[in-house]
C-alpha cells in the first residue's frame, strides 16, 4: 500500500466539484433527458478525453453537445458531416491569393476548443480519419506543416445507429480515440413532458459559465487526483480480461487502460475525493471499454454483449484489496 501524501488538498477538490456542478445546472436549463449521458460529458471534458453519443435521430444530442459547448465558454464549432464531406473541409487548407501570388492557410473547423461532429458515421472512412491525428495528439497536418490546435480541445461527436440509411461503420482505430461512448434512448414520459414545458415557447438560452483558461485549470486538478498502486492494478487486470474472452477478437488496448484510470479520476473529483476508489473504476468502464472491443463474427455489432462483457470482468475481476486514505 503507497503511503505517499496527496497531491491536493480537499479544499481544492471540493471548490473543482462546485465549479463542475454550476456547468451541470446551466446545461441542464436546456438539456432534459438522461442524467447519464450528461454526467458521462463532464467526467470526459474534465480526463480530457473526447465523448461519442449514440442514438437514433431527435434523442436531443445535437441539443445536449449544442449546450455543453456553449456553457464552457469555449471557441466551438460544428462540423455536419455529410457522405460528399472532404478531410480538408475539416482540417483546413492552403489556398492561392491572386493578389500577390502568395498561398494562406484557410484553417479548418478543428482549430476550436470544442468541435461538435454532427452525425459522424454519415462520413466515409477517408473523411472520419482526419480526426484521428486531432484527436490523439492535438495537431493536425496539412501539407506537411504542423499545426497545434487551441487547448483545450474536446470532439463531441454524435452518431446514428449504423444500421440506419447512409451510414458508415467507425474505424476502429477512431473508436479507440473516444474516451467514453454514451448511448441514447427515448426519454422517459415525465422527461419527455418536461421537454415540452421548457421548449414550448421559446428554449432558454444557455449562458457561458467557464472559460478556456477555467477548463484547464479542471483538467489540472483532475489529473493530480490520486490513484494507488492497487487500483492500476486492478485497471491493468479488467481490460486483460477483455483481451482473453471467447466472445473478443481484440479486446481493450492499453489506451483503454489509460483512459479508464482518467475517468475514474474524473468520477473522483464529482464526488469531491482527492483519491480514487474502486466504485469510481467499476461506475466509469462499461462507457469507456465496451465500445473499443471488437467482437468474433458471431456477435460482431451487438453493443449488449459488448456491454455484457464489461459486466463479466467486473464480477470476475477482483483488486488485493481497497484504497484507504492515508
Amino acid at each position: 500500500m503507497s503511503t505517499q501524501p496527496m497531491h491536493q488538498g480537499a479544499q481544492e477538490v471540493t471548490a473543482a466539484k462546485e465549479r463542475v456542478e454550476e456547468l451541470r445546472r446551466e446545461v441542464q436549463r436546456v438539456y432534459v433527458g438522461s442524467a447519464r449521458a450528461l454526467d458521462m460529458m463532464m467526467i470526459a471534458f474534465l480526463a480530457r478525453g473526447h465523448v461519442l453519443l449514440e442514438g437514433v435521430p431527435g434523442v436531443a444530442k445535437t441539443t445536449l453537445v449544442k449546450a455543453f459547448a456553449t456553457a464552457l465558454g469555449c471557441s466551438a464549432r460544428r462540423i455536419q458531416f455529410t457522405p460528399d464531406l472532404l478531410p480538408a473541409d475539416i482540417t483546413g487548407t492552403y489556398v492561392l491569393s491572386p493578389r500577390d501570388g502568395t498561398f494562406s492557410l484557410r484553417a479548418g473547423p478543428i482549430f476550436a476548443n470544442v468541435v461538435l461532429a454532427d452525425e459522424i458515421n454519415r462520413a466515409p472512412a477517408k473523411t472520419q480519419s482526419a480526426l484521428l491525428e486531432a484527436m490523439q495528439e492535438r495537431q493536425v497536418t496539412i501539407e506537411g506543416d504542423r499545426f497545434e490546435l487551441p487547448l483545450p480541445f474536446l470532439v463531441l461527436a454524435t452518431q446514428n445507429p449504423i444500421d440506419l440509411e447512409g451510414t458508415y461503420p467507425l474505424p476502429e482505430a477512431q473508436i479507440d480515440r473516444f474516451l467514453v461512448r454514451v448511448s441514447m434512448g427515448y426519454p422517459s414520459a415525465r422527461d419527455e413532458s418536461q421537454m415540452l414545458r421548457t421548449h414550448g415557447v421559446e428554449a432558454p438560452a444557455v449562458r457561458a459559465v467557464s472559460n478556456p483558461q477555467d477548463v484547464v485549470s479542471l483538467q489540472g486538478i483532475c489529473s493530480r487526483i490520486h490513484v494507488d498502486d492497487d487500483l492500476h492494478d486492478y485497471a491493468v487486470a479488467i481490460t486483460g480480461f477483455t483481451r482473453t474472452h471467447p466472445k473478443v477478437a481484440l479486446g481493450a488496448s492499453p489506451r483503454a487502460t489509460l483512459g479508464l484510470v482518467q475517468a475514474a479520476k474524473a468520477h473522483a473529483l464529482l464526488a469531491a475525493r482527492t483519491y480514487v476508489v474502486p466504485e469510481d473504476i467499476r461506475a466509469v468502464a462499461p462507457a469507456v471499454l465496451a465500445h473499443r472491443l471488437v467482437l468474433v463474427a458471431d456477435v460482431e455489432g451487438d453493443n449488449r454483449a459488448r456491454e455484457q462483457i464489461i459486466e463479466d470482468a467486473l464480477q470476475k475481476v477482483g483488486y488485493r484489496r481497497g484504497f484507504r486514505a492515508v
